[in-house]
């Protein structure tokens, strides 16, 4: 947005780091915020100030130059990926309206190896082990009758009531541990009964985007039985700022997804991650992905997290995407369903408790 200074709304020099620039962003926006008395449509500028000038495109863009240092003069940029002519506008329709398409269930290959009324599986497990529990009061139960059919000696005897208290001590604490947790089982039922999905996407009209993905996922994804999707994330503990888009939990597998509304096109991720568009750098907009992905693996390490760039056409035209192995790929709805859809229904009736919990104190949207 031209007319303002970047920054001097962020108070920063021209030559400011990023890690300056970061640091100015969170403190202004914990009084900037709607939520602490800020207006939505300030707090909005305050975002694209810190996102233009933390991406070093768009920041090179705006001050109007090469903003390179003097040792990167003459080293080849990467080459781009082969350009696809893919029809559509080249600029923006405000009166377009993107929805969410609709997928054939017979084209994705994990739809009927799952089943919405399995009963989902808990974990870490509150109670002992089916096994441990059988076999103790097995062992009790033996003990038992050996002393009730045998009728052995006094001294026998004497020695056997003794071996049954010991093993009954067990076996108690077993019992105990057992209906505590199947009383740990129900409250967890009875504070999130059968609910599925947690935060709200969204609300601001430039955030179209990521109620047509909160939309996708309740459609499909939450077929998995063991699938909880949130929605409005913050990227760090405490914070009360909604940075992540969505994230979607099954089992021991974390997927974080950031939600796009981008010219149609053909868009690439090249070797170093930078992102093109019909076989030309996109400036078109940026992704905080890579940052948050790192977050959540230093919060969650027993998770396998990845995550997607999911992309919706600004305009008539469709997006496609190139089939690359970048670790934050761009995705369609349509191959995200499909490809990480199948990711997820790996194990699809789990339900980690302690991930569950970590994700839900990170949800800031109400909902």
């Amino acid at each position: 947005m031209r007319g303002v200074d970047y920054y001097e709304l962020l108070g920063v020099p021209r030559g400011a780091s990023p890690a300056e620039i970061r640091s100015a962003y969170r403190a202004l926006a914990k009084v900037m915020h709607p939520d602490a008395g800020g207006t939505a449509g300030t707090f909005r500028l305050l975002r694209e100030a810190y996102e233009t000038l933390t991406d070093p495109e768009r920041r090179d863009d705006y001050d109007g130059g090469d903003s390179r240092d003097v040792g990167d003069v003459g080293e080849p940029e990467p080459a781009p990926p082969p350009a696809r002519r893919r029809p559509g506008r080249r600029r923006e329709d405000p009166d377009h309206v993107p929805t969410v398409p609709a997928i054939v269930p017979a084209t994705i290959g994990w739809w009927d190896e799952v089943r919405g009324d399995v009963r989902t599986v808990l974990v870490p497990p509150a109670r002992p082990s089916q096994e441990v529990a059988l076999a103790a009061v097995a062992s009790w139960v033996l003990v038992l009758l050996v002393l009730v059919l045998a009728g052995p000696p006094v001294p026998v005897l004497v020695a056997g009531l003794l071996v049954l208290a010991c093993v009954g001590v067990p076996v108690a604490r077993l019992g105990r541990r057992h209906l505590a947790a199947r009383r740990t089982d129900r409250a967890f039922a009875t504070e999130f009964g059968a609910r599925t999905v947690f935060g709200s996407p969204g609300t601001e009209r430039d955030e179209v985007a990521e109620r047509l993905t909160a939309d996708l996922l309740t459609r499909y994804l939450t077929r998995i039985p063991g699938v909880r999707v949130f929605h409005g994330l913050a990227a760090e503990v405490g914070s009360v700022f909604a940075d992540l888009d969505h994230a979607v939990l099954c089992g021991s597998r974390l997927v974080l997804i950031e939600s796009k509304l981008w010219l149609p096109g053909h868009y690439d991720v090249d070797e170093t991650g930078g992102l093109w568009r019909n076989g030309h750098r996109f400036r078109g907009g940026s992704a905080r992905l890579p940052e948050w992905i790192a977050d959540y693996r230093t919060l969650m390490p027993d998770l396998e997290v990845r995550g997607v760039l999911l992309l919706y056409p600004s305009g008539p035209g469709e997006i496609t995407v190139g089939d690359n192995p970048a670790e934050i790929p761009p995705m369609v709805p349509a191959q995200f369903v499909r490809e990480v859809g199948g990711w997820l229904a790996t194990d699809p009736s789990t339900v980690d408790r302690d991930a569950f919990r970590v994700l839900l104190r990170q949800v800031v949207s109400p909902g």
